[in-house]
């Protein structure tokens, strides 16, 4: 598994968004966002610029252990 090592927050938070999470706030450099239908898998993603490779796999980490997708199947959903 190969992630990008120049992944943007705002290119995270659109990917993210295609996939039903919607932002709820913004406190300074991190973003907050959730799945409507499961109120309790929340998502902070840090509104860096490149997002570290190893911060971004702990995000994809949480995501699929939220959402109960493996973790290819999830980088092919957000097209990384």
């Amino acid at each position: 598994m190969k992630l990008p090592r120049n992944a943007s927050f705002q290119d995270l938070v659109r990917r993210h968004g295609k996939l039903g999470h919607v932002t709820i706030r913004q406190r300074g450099s991190h973003i907050r966002m959730a799945i409507p239908t499961n109120p309790a898998a929340k998502l902070t993603i840090p509104a860096h610029r490149p997002i570290k490779v190893e911060t971004l796999s702990a995000i994809l980490a949480d995501v699929s252990a939220q959402t109960g997708t493996p973790m290819d199947e999830l980088l092919e959903k957000l097209e990384l």
